[in-house]
């Protein structure tokens, strides 16, 4: 079993909260936040921490510094893998002790940010940044969400975004067409309703999937600019009436596209995406590291395709953002080789290295622009990501790129809107107040 996006929800919400506290001071004796990456020194060793410990992803990464190691005789690569909670735990201590790897996975957003705010993350811009080859062959999305205050500090190693699956005999069945606005979603569920039909299945019994959907719904309805700002853990105010807009229309979309009522959060998530497979229901949100475990289901033998989660006609945000993030890696700036490190980084995200993550990674997605083998490769995720390419930017989960208690009170707040004891206008107070405390 792949691990699942809840994990990730309890890293960037619970562990994420001060994980690297008083950690700056300590960063910034020895090691330097820039360093030159251009001429590489093949030989010694460079360590590798990450979460990829599950079984379904644990033989890609051991078997790339194999072959790093047999091109460079002279290097040695140690890597180790941990659970996500057994990671979390790990980089913590690795943090306070001034002792993290030459290499060290993070999550986007805020989680990343904490090692760049504390002088713990070396600046990669010269390698990865506008200009250079490595930033050219990569998704432009993928690469902007390791960017922060204007410099690259993360490597994207795969790539995950939401899309609505959905039924294609359902919806032939009953004339319908793909909605290309929020408004003719409604409209499509509204029919299917009428018709004894399941529009959409939902669970959200780990509160996460509530939040892919604000996320998507709140890069639509907030100005980009606003967004980015309220984002930001130390300026935060989140008052735009874009936010209390988001929420009611997750809020619309729940109450007539989903048939669970009031007993959504009591559902799991795996749950309903069984159902979904077996054709119990027209659509469902997914995101694109689940469409393999759509594969030989009977929705799969119906035909599924799958469409960005359509904006509102009034929407004042970005309606061509699309709502994901890769995982990163990032580089200590205390490594002895830095820019060996950096060059096994590029031979990972690379097509040779992106050539074995459908084998070795589960079929998760490359950064690594046109990379995907279309022959082989299930149709599904392969519009996926031609549609992740050209998505104008990617709106992060909110559990992750806002800061952990914001995140935290937008959790609660989706449990309440789903559970029908909250209200847009109160959840979006108990935002507002949770980003003041953070500040």
């Amino acid at each position: 079993m792949r691990p699942s996006r809840q994990t990730k929800v309890l890293a960037g919400v619970a562990g994420a909260v001060l994980l690297l506290s008083g950690c700056a001071a300590q960063s910034t004796g020895n090691g330097s936040s820039t360093a030159d990456l251009s001429k590489v020194d093949y030989s010694g060793t460079i360590s590798m921490v990450n979460k990829f410990s599950d079984p379904s992803v644990s033989k890609y990464f051991p078997e790339l510094a194999k072959e790093f190691e047999k091109a460079h005789p002279g290097v040695t690569v140690n890597v180790q893998q941990e659970s996500d909670q057994g990671y979390k735990d790990k980089i913590k201590v690795l943090a306070s002790s001034n002792s993290i790897p030459d290499i060290y996975f993070s999550w986007p957003g805020s989680y990343a940010k904490q090692f760049v705010d504390a002088g713990l993350a070396l600046d990669l811009t010269s390698a990865i940044g506008k200009g250079t080859a490595w930033n050219e062959s990569l998704v432009p999305s993928a690469v902007g969400a390791g960017e922060y205050n204007g410099k690259n500090y993360g490597v994207p190693i795969d790539l995950d975004a939401k899309f609505m699956m959905y039924n294609k005999k359902i919806f032939a069945d009953n004339g319908l067409t793909v909605p290309t606005t929020f408004e003719e979603l409604l409209s499509t569920c509204k029919t299917l309703k009428a018709k004894g039909i399941t529009p959409v299945n939902f669970g959200n019994k780990n509160g996460w999937p509530a939040l892919h959907y604000v996320t998507q719904l709140n890069a639509y309805s907030v100005p980009a600019d606003t967004l980015a700002k309220d984002y930001s853990s130390d300026k935060g105010s989140f008052t735009d009436p874009g936010y209390v807009k988001a929420l009611e229309q997750f809020k619309e979309l729940i109450d007539q596209c989903t048939t669970t009522g009031t007993t959504g959060n009591g559902i799991d998530h795996t749950d309903a995406q069984v159902a979904f497979g077996s054709g119990k229901s027209a659509m469902m949100y997914l995101e694109s590291l689940e469409i393999g475990l759509l594969k030989d289901t009977p929705l799969d033998k119906d035909g599924f395709g799958l469409f960005q989660l359509p904006a509102a006609s009034d929407a004042r945000g970005d309606t061509g953002s699309l709502v994901g993030a890769p995982d990163l890696f990032m580089v200590s700036p205390k490594s002895k080789n830095p820019a060996l490190a950096v060059a096994f980084l590029k031979f990972i995200v690379s097509k040779e290295g992106a050539a074995k993550m459908p084998d070795l990674m589960s079929g998760y997605p490359s950064p690594v622009k046109d990379s995907l083998d279309t022959a082989t490769t299930q149709p599904q995720i392969v519009e996926a990501m031609d549609k992740l390419g050209k998505a104008s930017s990617l709106a992060i989960w909110l559990d992750t790129v806002t800061a952990p208690q914001v995140a935290q009170a937008y959790l609660a707040g989706g449990e309440a809107l789903v559970g029908g004891t909250g209200t847009p206008e109160s959840v979006m107070k108990s935002v507002q107040q949770a980003a003041a405390g953070s500040k």
